[in-house]
């Protein structure tokens, strides 16, 4: 009990383990359905769904008493199954304007945000807290859940990929991953960690390796956000959005 209790406060110790882990498993989480996104051409799919779950998890904030992790957890999840259903319909209905549709939701999405915030007292700090979180806050919790998120998504990528090319997989296993993601990543953060390794894989890159260099720019923008004192969220999703910019010099194999 003694060596458990002594090997329990050593990892607490170890703080800085929980955000680099959510890093991790996010961008595991993440990256398959970046590919996907860009697959279907829908770049604003991802916006929409995160933006639709950060609106969400305002609102619990400013309707519910302290609504707590678990239940503003499961209203930013309902939030985003409601925008991917949406998003679903719009782009088989109209699949020439399915871009500017969802652009369109994204838009109303961040509106509502807005409007959730301003009922809040604490309104404008969670508002800003879900664009760029501060990654190095990070919980075990939050790394669970990732985690989780991450397993599941890498077994369908791997063992079950044409059912993750199936809208009715896609869309609701990324309305809840992201739900998951925005309020521990933030919706930048988020959309970089979809993007960026996505962009690798469409030049040759396997899976593994574009996750890991994320893993690499991901950890250096941690490191510079500790060095300067900087908001982390925003450091890491400076440096993952040149990693990804820097994928179109890359020759195409």
């Amino acid at each position: 009990m003694t060596a458990l209790a002594s090997a329990l406060q050593g990892l607490a110790d170890l703080w800085f383990l929980a955000p680099v882990l959510a890093l991790a498993a996010g961008l595991l989480a993440l990256a398959p359905l970046g590919a996907q996104v860009l697959a279907r051409g829908v770049v604003f799919i991802d916006l929409a769904l995160a933006q639709a779950a950060a609106a969400s998890a305002l609102w619990a904030g400013a309707l519910l008493h302290h609504p707590g992790l678990l239940g503003t957890q499961l209203l930013a999840a309902a939030g985003a199954l409601l925008c991917a259903g949406l998003v679903a319909w719009l782009a088989r209905r109209w699949p020439q304007q399915r871009e500017a549709l969802i652009g369109l939701v994204y838009v109303a999405g961040a509106s509502l945000a807005l409007l959730g915030a301003r009922l809040d007292a604490h309104g404008r700090e969670r508002l800003l807290a879900l664009l760029a979180a501060d990654v190095l806050w990070a919980g075990w919790p939050q790394v669970a859940v990732l985690a989780v998120c991450a397993a599941a998504l890498l077994l369908l990528h791997l063992r079950w990929p044409a059912l993750l090319a199936r809208d009715r997989c896609f869309y609701p296993a990324f309305a809840l991953v992201a739900s998951q993601a925005v309020p521990v990543l933030g919706l930048f953060l988020v959309f970089v960690a979809l993007i960026a390794p996505a962009l690798w894989m469409r030049v040759g890159w396997p899976l593994g390796r574009a996750v890991l260099a994320a893993a690499a720019a991901a950890g250096l923008g941690l490191w510079l956000s500790w060095a300067g004192d900087w908001p982390s969220g925003a450091c890491v999703a400076l440096l993952l959005a040149l990693l990804g910019g820097l994928s179109v010099l890359a020759p195409r194999r």
